[in-house]
């Protein structure tokens, strides 16, 4: 077992490892149970103002921190301990596997032209209505949605991970899960769903931008060069509407030589983004080339957690 200073740091390590081995529970995931119990939650404090949503937010989120808070401490003489604890957290926060999984399987349907698998498909990675989308449509939903979820589902749980340990782990995962849950706009929750969407730009301001830089160095895997990458996401980034998702979309669509953005239609509303990158429209040759990039920002980043992870522990145990 690893001693006290390196068993966040491993424990990240064996997390990452379980996931990226056998990904997400087919059954009974602790994500889908937090969302289930956040759920419970709002129906009871929805009121349409942002204190009921702050309200909302300070519970949903302050909860899971506790917890993984109370984990550290009942651990902190105990290195196996905090090593099992670390690793399940970072396991169950995860869901870089279950992404690139999704990528592969809809490049598989467009390469065979199965449009109506393609679009029943898509929305176990996004919220598009897919019903009029074409193969490049699609395609390009799945690279924006890859490109995002890179650092929503596996760098910026890492980092905050290696920061604050399970309290991090359990604490970013709750907050991003909310923004999904109420964080979009909507009449419903146009103002109670704000906290959570400010709560979740802000906890991925920085791992936004490392998924960019990260992205850029891992693109010939894709076919692209860091130096073309790099002027596409300098130059696009902040075009998209999301201080966030422009970082990551704009340095994949510099990555993989495409053209991201355009017309998104949603259930009931459709948003006009900005253009990204300066090629032609995705394909589902282009899906592969983003899983691959997006397990190679994975494992970049998890190497940089756990030597992150290792300086804190060993600063603390001092």
């Amino acid at each position: 077992m690893p001693q006290r200073w390196a068993a966040d740091a491993a424990g990240l390590v064996a997390g990452y490892l379980l996931d990226a081995a056998i990904g997400d529970p087919r059954r009974l995931h602790p994500v889908a149970g937090y969302g289930t119990a956040a759920g419970a939650l709002e129906r009871r404090v929805y009121r349409p103002h942002r204190r009921a949503g702050a309200v909302f937010t300070t519970i949903a989120v302050g909860v899971p921190v506790l917890a993984g808070l109370a984990a550290s401490r009942a651990t902190r003489r105990h290195p196996a301990a905090r090593f099992a604890v670390t690793a399940a957290a970072t396991w169950t926060v995860l869901g870089g596997r279950t992404l690139r999984r999704e990528a592969r399987i809809m490049a598989g349907h467009l390469e065979t032209g199965d449009l109506p698998a393609a679009r029943g498909r898509l929305n176990h990675l996004c919220g598009r209505d897919p019903s009029a989308l074409d193969e490049p449509e699609l395609a390009r939903a799945t690279v924006e949605s890859v490109a995002e979820n890179t650092s929503d589902a596996v760098v910026a749980p890492l980092l905050w991970g290696a920061l604050l340990g399970p309290a991090g782990l359990l604490g970013y995962r709750a907050a991003n899960t909310l923004d999904a849950m109420v964080g979009h706009r909507s009449t419903r929750y146009a103002r109670f769903g704000t906290p959570s969407a400010r709560l979740d730009d802000a906890l991925n301001l920085v791992p936004s931008r490392l998924t960019g830089l990260l992205t850029a160095a891992v693109a010939p895997l894709a076919g692209g060069t860091p130096r073309e990458t790099l002027r596409v996401w300098r130059r696009d980034r902040g075009d998209h509407p999301s201080p966030n998702a422009g970082q990551c979309e704009s340095a994949m669509a510099g990555a993989l030589g495409v053209r991201l953005g355009g017309r998104n239609v949603y259930f009931g509303r459709s948003e006009t983004r900005p253009f990204l990158g300066d090629g032609p429209r995705p394909s589902a040759a282009h899906l592969r080339r983003a899983a691959r990039v997006s397990g190679a920002v994975g494992a970049v980043t998890v190497v940089i957690a756990a030597a992150v992870a290792a300086v804190r522990s060993r600063i603390s145990a001092r």
